[in-house]
Formats: structure tokens, sequence, C-alpha cells
């Protein structure tokens, strides 16, 4: 792969060709304003092309920005973009800052990009303006316009191990300080396949060749959910042993292919016949409860930080889909304040291991690992998620989101008022994602709303049961994707980069 790279910068008075990079040259009288634009194609294929553009400010600190340029040929569109909310009139193009990245200081620089079409030629563009003030350079055209995104190295996930990554404000960065957003798929069965018989993973393959296959869709991330009662070896369930090296070595095997992996309790022990009907009855580990339980839960997360810990390419989602508020018959107060602190819980026949609880488990391991915690309803409500957010001495926590369109919060003005402002303080993770039609449409309107918000997800399931009513994305394990859902999630993906 070629690449074509361009620095812009304000006040030109000359330029100099560098090895391929034209840089312009600033007369001292304009360094007390302007901006320098980087502008670099990524990757180019008949009709379309990635761009990645890194801005730095050389004027006054602002709180927030706009940038500008116009593309040269009429057939130039962007079609989706990151890090900047992205607009188009004619050839002239606008990217507006986020609220989480809006404030730039002098001298400091934030990166953004855009997945945009092109008819005849892919021309880069000639000027650009921050807030206005314009940049202006020359052009060092190269680019290689055969290659496809499948075979552009940069789509797909790297040689090597996948980064460790832990918490800084509300971004998960890797170990060099790079934003990263986890982008990948729910590998489904392992919750369940224990209890029902069916082995550890449903007869589905956890071999290389079927790494491979999600490698081809370009997934950067796994989210693998569990059994508390199978890892435990409890009441009967398989070889908790057994259990344990089958998930140590799945695990291992995705991020030495450059997966990170996200462990999720999904399934745990207790009865819950005391609320309002649900359809989780049974005492074991069968299906979703309401909230984790205080006798077993902590011991398996205990169980997996002390397995896990030293890899920080893994992530800790501590408890899927809480409905504590269902249980106290949506009384939200009562909801949060059960997930957070556990114990008798409105409507919960079971002592309950609060989120604090499972954080304290983990912790007291020495596990540095990413923690990422729920909200209620399902984690689709996330409003007063900080007002009852667990205790960290690592301040290394996420929040986990979920959004089906069978949800309450299914638009993007509800995104906008809800789940955005907790993007400002924490990094938000939509761990499930998915529409009841295996359809895309409504998956794409979210994807899309989450690229421009710099948010990282992952769909529900990489799971070939044939697609006739939920999200199910593949019709094999080789990862031949399904109509409608599996075929826009696949395309959608190889457009993206988890890097921001």
């Amino acid at each position: 792969m070629r690449h074509r790279q361009i620095l812009l910068v304000a006040g030109t008075a000359g330029a100099l060709l560098l090895g391929g990079l034209a840089t312009a040259t600033l007369p001292a009288s304009a360094a007390t304003s302007g901006c320098t634009v980087t502008y670099t194609v990524q990757s180019e294929w008949p009709g379309g092309f990635r761009a990645d553009l890194d801005v730095t400010n050389l004027g006054d600190a602002v709180s927030d920005w706009t940038l500008t340029f116009d593309f040269p040929n009429a057939g130039q569109k962007v079609t989706q973009g990151w890090s900047a909310a992205w607009t188009q009139s004619g050839t002239s193009v606008s990217a507006d800052s986020m609220s989480w990245n809006g404030s730039l200081g002098t001298d400091a620089s934030t990166s953004l990009g855009f997945v945009g079409t092109w008819r005849d030629a892919n021309p880069e563009p000639a000027s650009f303006a921050l807030n206005g003030t314009p940049c202006t350079g020359s052009t060092t055209p190269t680019g290689d316009p055969t290659a496809t995104p499948s075979e552009d190295p940069t789509t797909t996930p790297p040689a090597g191990p996948a980064p460790q990554l832990s918490v800084s404000g509300n971004q998960i960065v890797t170990e060099d300080g790079d934003p990263y957003r986890l982008l990948g798929v729910d590998r489904s069965s392992a919750e369940f396949a224990c209890v029902q018989g069916k082995g550890l993973f449903d007869s589905g393959p956890v071999d290389q060749a079927s790494v491979d296959a999600m490698k081809s869709w370009n997934i950067h991330a796994v989210r693998l959910p569990l059994n508390e009662e199978c890892w435990l070896g409890l009441n009967g369930s398989p070889s908790g042993a057994a259990y344990q090296e089958g998930i140590k070595e799945y695990v291992d095997l995705l991020v030495a292919n450059g997966l990170n992996v996200i462990l999720d309790l999904h399934w745990t022990w207790g009865a819950y016949t005391t609320g309002p009907d649900w359809h989780c009855t049974d005492v074991h580990a069968t299906c979703q409860k309401p909230m984790p339980d205080a006798q077993y839960a902590p011991q398996f997360w205990a169980g997996v930080a002390d397995t896990f810990k030293g890899n920080d390419a893994v992530v800790f989602d501590l408890f899927n889909e809480p409905y504590p508020d269902m249980a106290s018959n949506w009384d939200k107060t009562l909801g949060w304040q059960c997930l957070r602190d556990g114990g008798t819980c409105a409507g919960i026949g079971y002592e309950v291991a609060g989120m604090q609880d499972l954080v304290d488990a983990v912790r007291d391991t020495g596990a540095t690992n990413i923690l990422m915690v729920s909200g209620l309803e399902w984690t689709n409500d996330m409003r007063e998620w900080l007002a009852y957010m667990p205790e960290d001495p690592l301040d290394n926590i996420a929040a986990s989101w979920h959004s089906y369109s069978f949800n309450r919060c299914v638009t993007e003005s509800c995104w906008d008022s809800e789940i955005a402002p907790l993007m400002e303080e924490v990094p938000v993770v939509l761990g499930e994602f998915g529409q009841d039609d295996c359809g895309f449409d409504y998956m794409q309107e979210l994807v899309d709303w989450a690229d421009a918000n710099g948010m990282g997800y992952l769909a529900w399931t990489w799971n070939p049961w044939g697609c006739t009513g939920g999200a199910v994305l593949i019709k094999d394990w080789a990862g031949t994707p399904e109509p409608g859902v599996g075929e826009g999630y696949r395309s959608h993906l190889l457009t993206q980069s988890p890097y921001l």
C-alpha cells in the first residue's frame, strides 16, 4: 500500500518537498495564528477511500472548532466519519468538534477521519481552514487506486498481540496513550452450552481458522459471555478446571491474533421467583437473572481476575444485563441502589452482589484490567449511571451500554441526551446491539452515531443460528454474512479503525 500525505500550514510563504511530504514554511509573523493539517489517504479502492486528518492549532486556545475544506472533484463525498460531526454541501465539507474533543490549546493537536466515495478521480483537498483561519499549501499525490479495504493492512487487525488497554479520562487508550475503540462481535454459547450438555462452545470451532474468519471482517474485539456455575464447577456443572482451561485457551488465541477480549458474567445462580413475572425462575445458572448473586459471583470474579491479571488486553464486563428496577416494580431509585450496593433487594429472593462487591473482588486479586459496569433496564438505561458509579481505586472503569431496536432508548435524540453526556465523563462501550428483523437499518443509524462520537461497539452475535427474527450475523463459521444484518455490519466494519 502507498500513502498520500499532505501537511498544510496557515500563512505559507513557500513549500519544501521532503520524501514525498509537501511541507509548507511559515513566516515568523504568522506563528501566532493558524493551523496545520496533515491529510493522509490511508487506503483507496475503486470508488472509495479512507482519509485521516491530524489537526494542530497554532493560534489561541479554542473551546470548540470547525474544520472546513473543499473537495476538488464533484464526485468526492464523505459517507461517514469519526471524531467530528461531518456534513457536506456540494463539494464543501465541514467537521465540527465533539463535546469531548472541542478544547484545543495552542500547539495542541487532534485526529479525525472519514470514509468517502469518489468518481473519476480522487485528488486531495487544496486548502483547509480552522474556525475560518485558512490553511494553505501544496500536495504531492501518490496512491494505489487498486487497493480494497480488505487488502489494506491498516483495516485489519495487525500482526502481533492485542493492545494492553486502560482508561484515561473518558477514553480507552493503549499503552502508548492512543485512544482505542473496542470494535467487534459477541461470540455466544459459553454461557449456556455447558449447562445444556453441548460442551463448552456449542460444537462451534475455536481454532485458528475461526479466528481468521473474524479477522476477515476487520473484527478487533470479541465479547465472550460466561457461566458462573460452569467456571466454578458447582452443582453438577462440568468440571470447573476444564471450563476454565477452555476459556483461557480461546482467550489466549484471540489475544495472540490481535483481538481484545471482553469476558462477561452472563448467567448466574439464584432463583428469581418473588418479583414481577419473568422467564428465569431456575435457581441454577440457566438463564439471565436480574442481578448477580452474593454467594458465588464475587468468587467467580476473583477466579477470573486471578487467571487473567497481568493481561490487560482482556476486559471484564461485570454483569450482562441487570434489571433490578423491574424486580422492584420499576422503582428506579431502588434499582440503582441495588445495582451498586447489592444486599437484600426488592423483588429478588436471593442476596445480591452489587457492582461495588464485584469491583472489590477483582481488585483484591491485584488485577488491573478495565472493568465494564452496566446500567438498568437490561443496561439500556444509563441516566443515573454516574451517580451510582462504584468506586475503583484504579479509576479504570467504563460504562457498559446495550441497545436493541426494541429497547426504550432507540433514537438519536435519546442517545444525544442520555448517552453523549455520560461519554463526556467515562468511556462507554456498546457491548451488545442489534435489531429484531435481521435488517441493518437501525444498526446502521446506531453505528454511524457511535462512530461520530468515538464509541466502540460489538454486535450480537457471531453464531450461525439462522437469522429469522434476530441479530444473527453469520451463516457459517467461515464468516459468510447473513443477508441484511451480516452483510451490512461486515461492510461497515471494513471501513473502520479502532484508533481514534
